[in-house]
């Protein structure tokens, strides 16, 4: 990201004389707020004056009202809606040089010299082809007699695109900003079927969004573990509909109550004809005799609460857009703001647009290998997954290689996806896999049994840990380890946990010395909700966690709007890392986050204070505080509550709310209990929430970046940290894994997830009371400024 603290230019004089406007265009997606808020608060921070763009292109061709100034408090509880705020919608007149040039009018009348577009290819190809005439379409106002001063002094149109677009079809960013919320409705909607499903012992077929991009489709199948994909990209071979037959027989003579079929809107047959949910149904019916029950989703799709992702994503983007538009010349071609590994990126907008047409050709001239390849190499690794995990029989030559599999520390949300993966390819590799159950304890204890491919069929959507975990470390049980090590003559451990399995993997690796029967490769995967595993950029569980914060922050920034002044204090999990503390912060909209990795004393306490009573003299009468459960063992949670209730007395009241373990043991969103941990293994009641680590693992709190760790590879122990495919993210990486999927489907895939870059200031980059006149401090404060 653009770091403007390096310019030498101080950030809030950089777009005085500047005027910005921000449109959404096309298709609505949820998130797409989120941009706009970023691009409104981080533009008037800057100095520029901000206008909204109401109705999309359209309200940028009539002009008068849909053009208004925004304001600070305008874009206030707008992270948490779905949809576009400003609407959006489709114009005719935009295509036409005459309705573009009511468009350039109306933005010189207003000294606007600088457009920001959040939409889909078409949306940013129209807004290029403005940007392109702009010079002519000046000339004619001024031959016009229409503004002619105003015309002489915007030479030139600045624009900087977003993608908005639930299908993830762009090609050149990662992700698009809607795609991890659809997926979020998706798997709700999925997860609801295969209740009745089972009931019923039923085959249920499902049409997603997806006409010319079959992402959605496929990255749901691998999520939910579904019998079969359909996309556009990837049609059927010949014979396919006897191949499905057989897959689904197979699987109910398994021993499965029901069949789930994933079909992307626009999947096709090698001929090029549509595959309906219609002709699914009567195949399935037909053939087999099944119950079967077809859905359309449709629109349900794009509806709803923005995931945390796509609040992160949308207001990063944002954040960039500004910095682009501010830093742009005459000579800077049009750009779109890009998600590339972990940074937001700016690309040449017309050659992304250029590469997501390519694909439709390669589609349409039958050359579907290269479509998929054009899609990006993780779009690429998630169709291969799937067909890995899904579509392959295991082989029915052994290879006498023993491979034990057992979870460590406290449970999470795509902790079973993982086993099943691993599972799953290790049979399919010819291997014998055995299950640990209870952690390093279980290996002490010979709690090890065979588990098989139909085992682990269904848990990818179930939370906690199937296989039973503990923090208990192998230190005090080493030798009986090492003896069932050789008794069950195991070759290979993949330990699934979070800082105590890796802590306990040292243990071991420390131990070969003495023990010979420890010399075997191991494979940590991190599965913690702290996200505190060295050599990760992600741990699987973080993003589920990190959603269920969200969502209990809005329903309580929702009773705080509507009982007035009064603040929140919430202290979430995740030990002596901030991780979720922050990227809450940024997610919900908070006013300050208190982390253990940024030291904070009785100042800046008071400073907060001080801000919040500002605060409550505007319209925005309340406020939100997050922090970290082990920040600073003074400052505890009832402290900063008293001290808040203290100072603001007579100005706003306190309420806290330690949410505790229900931040481990959900997967999904609030009205789903698919997450509960399982019944071996109750979880404490402790609302606190113990600390994630123990005294044995590490002897005392240090800050993250001390540990002086190779990333991958758990530094000189001999320890693999599963970081994924182990291949570094391509520029043009289509796919993450999103959401509760992110959860599913890193634990399917151990796929490489983008961590935010968020700096320790980010909470703090536009809380200065030393703001310009007028602009209302709201939940602002979470957009970093600095990269």
């Amino acid at each position: 990201m653009a770091n403007i603290n390096t310019a030498g230019v101080d950030p809030t004089k950089m777009g005085v004389g500047r005027a910005i406007a921000v449109l959404t265009s096309g298709g609505d997606a949820q998130g797409m707020n989120a941009a706009v808020r970023a691009t409104v608060r981080v533009g008037l921070y800057t100095g520029a004056k901000v206008f909204f763009v109401h109705e999309g292109y359209q309200g940028l061709v009539d002009g008068g009202d849909h053009i208004r100034p925004a304001t600070w408090e305008s874009v206030s509880m707008m992270l948490q809606l779905g949809g576009t705020v400003i609407g959006s919608a489709r114009c005719k007149d935009f295509q036409t040089r005459e309705g573009r040039l009511k468009a350039a009018f109306n933005l010189v009348k207003l000294g606007v010299t600088n457009l920001c577009v959040i939409g889909g290819d078409g949306s940013l190809t129209g807004a290029n082809m403005f940007r392109t005439e702009w010079s002519d379409l000046l000339k004619d106002l001024i031959s016009k007699g229409k503004q002619s001063e105003e015309a002489k002094t915007s030479s030139h149109l600045n624009i900087v695109g977003m993608v908005g677009s639930i299908d993830n079809d762009f090609c050149g960013t990662d992700m698009t900003i809607g795609t991890d919320s659809a997926l979020h409705r998706i798997i709700e909607v999925v997860d609801s079927i295969t209740t009745t499903a089972q009931s019923h012992q039923r085959a249920f077929i499902l049409e997603v969004m997806g006409r010319h991009c079959g992402y959605l489709a496929l990255v749901t199948a691998l999520a939910c573990g579904a019998d079969w994909v359909f996309i556009p990209e990837m049609p059927p071979d010949d014979g396919w509909e006897d191949h499905l037959c057989r897959r689904l027989t197979e699987t109910r003579k398994a021993g499965s109550r029901l069949n789930v079929i994933i079909v992307a809107e626009g999947a096709i047959n090698k001929e090029g004809k549509p595959i309906t949910c219609d002709q699914l149904k009567d195949l399935v019916t037909k053939r087999l005799g099944y119950d079967t029950r077809a859905t359309t989703l449709g629109h349900v799709q794009r509806g709803g609460t923005p995931s945390a992702f796509d609040r992160v994503l949308g207001s990063r983007m944002g954040v960039e857009a500004v910095m682009a538009l501010l830093e742009a010349t005459p000579e800077t071609p049009a750009c779109v703001v890009s998600l590339s590994g972990n940074q937001a990126v700016r690309l040449p907008l017309m050659e992304c647009v250029q590469v997501t047409k390519d694909v439709t050709v390669a589609m349409n001239e039958g050359r579907f290998d290269d479509a998929v390849k054009l899609r990006g190499r993780s779009f690429e690794n998630n169709w291969n997954t799937y067909k890995l995990l899904a579509h392959v029989r295991p082989p029915e030559t052994k290879s006498n290689i023993n491979v034990a599999i057992l979870n460590v520390g406290a449970p999470c949300a795509g902790m079973n996806a993982a086993v099943r993966a691993a599972v799953r390819i290790g049979i399919i590799q010819g291997h014998n896999m055995l299950a640990v159950h209870d952690g390093f304890e279980g290996l002490a204890e010979e709690k090890i049994e065979p588990i098989t491919w139909n085992t682990v069929g269904d848990w990818t959507g179930k939370g906690g840990s199937e296989l039973g975990t503990k923090r208990v470390l192998p230190g005090k049980y080493m030798e009986e380890i090492s003896l069932n090590i050789a008794k069950y003559n195991i070759h290979a451990l993949v330990i699934i946990g979070g800082f105590e399995a890796f802590s306990g993997a040292l243990e071991m690796v420390q131990g070969r010395g003495k023990y010979e029967e420890l010399c075997i490769p191991m494979v940590i995967i991190p599965a913690t909700v702290s996200n505190n595993v060295p050599g990760s950029d992600f741990s699987i569980g973080a993003d589920t966690a990190l959603n269920t914060i969200t969502t209990t922050c809005d329903r309580i920034k929702q009773s705080a709007a509507g009982t007035k002044r009064r603040v929140f204090i919430i202290e979430t999990m995740g030990g002596y890392c901030g991780y979720l503390a922050t990227m809450a912060g940024l997610s919900a909209g908070a006013d300050a986050a208190y982390i253990y990795e940024e030291r904070f004393g009785i100042r800046d306490l008071e400073r907060n204070v001080e801000h919040l009573v500002e605060k409550m003299k505007t319209t925005v009468k309340r406020g939100l505080i997050l922090r970290n459960e082990n920040c600073n063992s003074n400052y505890t949670t009832d402290f900063i509550f008293n001290l808040y209730s203290e100072e603001g007395k007579g100005v706003f009241d306190c309420r806290k709310n330690v949410l505790g373990h229900m931040q481990q043991v959900r997967w999904g969103q609030g009205e789903n209990d698919g997450g509960a941990v399982s019944q071996e293994r109750p979880m404490s009641s402790d609302q606190g929430g113990e600390p994630q680590l123990q005294e044995e693992a590490e002897p005392g709190p240090k800050p993250r970046g001390e540990d002086e760790i190779t990333p991958g590879t758990g530094g000189d122990s001999g320890v693999m940290v599963s970081r994924g495919l182990f291949t570094p993210p391509q520029q043009d990486d289509r796919s993450l894994a999103v959401a509760l999927l992110k959860n599913r489907v890193i634990g399917s895939m151990i796929a490489r997830y983008i961590r935010p870059s968020v700096g320790l200031h980010s909470l703090q980059a536009l809380t200065s009371p030393k703001l310009q006149a007028g602009h209302v401090v709201e939940d602002a404060s979470c957009w970093q400024l600095t990269g």
